[in-house]
């Protein structure tokens, strides 16, 4: 197992990040330690989490993977010091989180402590806003005109950044939190926390999780060379695109208790013609070189500079363990020729 620095923090992480949000509605206790057992002996030490999971989300499963992780950890505390642990507060909209309120300094504190007695320890290591309050470009929402981003003014979106990084501060301060992150955010929205924590000496962002994959590259070159510059870990998650690039849903197919047969929050926007094509020529190009489609496109995802940590997701030990495997594989340039005419074929394919 590779290892990286986290952005400009004193945390060492895995190259491979486990992300958990199936545990609660696809997988349940028992799947969940197996999973954590398996990936702490294959040295992962990365362990991605939210308030909103499991998904897809309801009021129902609200909190439970948190839950499941906590009750692995109160029968594991000796392996508490040795994991980096990252937990998420729900943006606005959700009606069964708390009442579906914007994220505020006040919601954060409310937040963090509700993530503390879930998950049974007494910090977070990575605690991230798991999308804007304002609208943003991600889940599908990036083609022209369709978001106006000027619905609000920036000064607005400032003064509650800034009320947001006090929150945060408050979290730090009270060792509840070690560190700060972003998720579903744009460079617009990175740079101003950035300016806002040196301006205020408040907590500087160390990380930022986008959707990044073979069919999603919105993020580069331009916020991957932010991170770069800037020193943000960048943490890709659905590196296989809800498992579309595993190529189990080509030709219409819809494999039981898959992703795509369960009501998904913001539709199925990566079912297109141009989704299957692409998938379709991953597959040919994994296969030419001996691998399935989903060791292709995780090992194209670590290989991609400026990627920290990537996370992957399992609903079974099976996927978990090619998952991991994927991240050994070094892509021939060959390989990543083949790719990139793929890439250029279909940049956007959803």
């Amino acid at each position: 197992m590779e290892y990286s620095t986290l952005g400009h923090s004193n945390l060492s992480v895995s190259n491979v990040c486990l992300g958990s949000m199936t545990w609660g509605l696809q997988n349940n206790q028992n799947d969940a330690d197996q999973q954590l057992n398996y990936a702490l002996e294959k040295q992962v030490n990365f362990i991605d989490t939210a308030e909103l999971y499991a998904v897809p989300p309801s009021s129902d499963t609200y909190g439970k993977t948190e839950e499941i992780i906590g009750n692995w950890l109160s029968r594991h505390n000796n392996q508490r010091q040795h994991l980096v642990l990252a937990s998420k507060i729900a943006g606005p909209s959700l009606p069964w989180i708390r009442e579906g309120s914007p994220i505020t300094g006040k919601n954060v504190e409310l937040a963090v402590e509700g993530s503390l007695k879930r998950l049974q320890t007494d910090y977070i290591d990575l605690y991230q806003l798991h999308w804007p309050n304002r609208q943003h470009n991600h889940f599908g929402q990036h083609w022209p005109q369709q978001i106006d981003f000027s619905v609000t003014t920036t000064q607005q979106e400032v003064e509650n950044m800034l009320d947001i990084l006090e929150g945060l501060d408050r979290c730090v301060k009270a060792g509840k939190i070690k560190h700060c992150g972003l998720s579903d955010d744009t460079p617009w929205g990175l740079n101003t926390y950035l300016t806002l924590s040196k301006q205020h000496n408040l907590p500087r962002m160390v990380s930022i999780q986008n959707e990044f994959n073979l069919l999603q590259t919105q993020d580069t070159p331009y916020l991957l060379e932010n991170c770069i510059r800037e020193n943000i870990a960048y943490l890709p998650w659905s590196p296989l695109a809800t498992g579309a690039l595993t190529g189990k849903y080509l030709n219409n197919a819809r494999p039981e208790g898959s992703r795509w047969t369960l009501m998904q929050r913001n539709g199925l926007f990566r079912d297109t013609d141009s989704t299957h094509k692409a998938t379709q020529a991953y597959a040919e190009i994994a296969a030419q070189y001996g691998l399935t489609p989903a060791q292709l496109a995780l090992a194209w995802c670590k290989q991609v500079h400026g990627v920290t940590s990537t996370i992957i997701g399992a609903t079974n030990m099976e996927q978990l363990k090619e998952n991991i495997d994927a991240f050994t594989i070094q892509l021939s340039d060959e390989a990543l020729a083949e790719i990139g005419k793929v890439l250029k074929a279909f940049p956007k394919p959803f």
